[in-house]
């Protein structure tokens, strides 16, 4: 089944706020291998000018991952889940994202193609404030694989 190109610029509604956690972005830093003082000491973080610990780039992602559900769960775009791949992200900073943001996302579809028998989906997702401060754009491109 191919993706219906029509849903290109169609935004979703804002997600609920998400409270970023201090331990939430200690977690994630430990697992990805980042050992920056200030992904995990306050005062490191504060020496550096942010109010508390800073996430590390690819962070947005823990926020992204479930806001995009808005998409991919969409019944009238049609993505079957079980056959897509990452294709492809990047991240836009206005800001860091530090521990104690609530972090509101809005996604948009970008683009949608259908190529060798693959559809190719490529979404934005707006991430700022819960006051509406821009933090950073995520693009995200997934492949839904079409049968062998």
């Amino acid at each position: 089944m191919s993706l219906d190109p029509s849903f290109v610029g169609r935004t979703y509604p804002p997600t609920a706020p998400y409270q970023v956690g201090r331990e939430k972005i200690r977690e994630f830093a430990t697992a990805i291998g980042a050992t920056d003082p200030a992904h995990h000491d306050p005062a490191a973080a504060r020496a550096l000018g942010h109010p508390d610990v800073v996430a590390p780039p690819t962070f947005p992602v823990v926020v992204t991952m479930a806001a995009s559900r808005q998409i991919v769960e969409d019944p009238a775009l049609g993505v079957d889940y079980s056959r897509v791949v990452h294709g492809d992200q990047r991240f836009a900073y206005t800001r860091p994202v530090v521990a104690g943001d609530e972090l509101v996302c809005v996604n948009t579809i970008e683009d949608i193609s259908n190529r060798g028998g693959h559809g190719f989906l490529t979404t934005r997702t707006d991430v700022s404030t819960a006051a509406g401060e821009p933090v950073v754009a995520v693009w995200s491109k997934i492949v839904v694989r079409g049968e062998a």
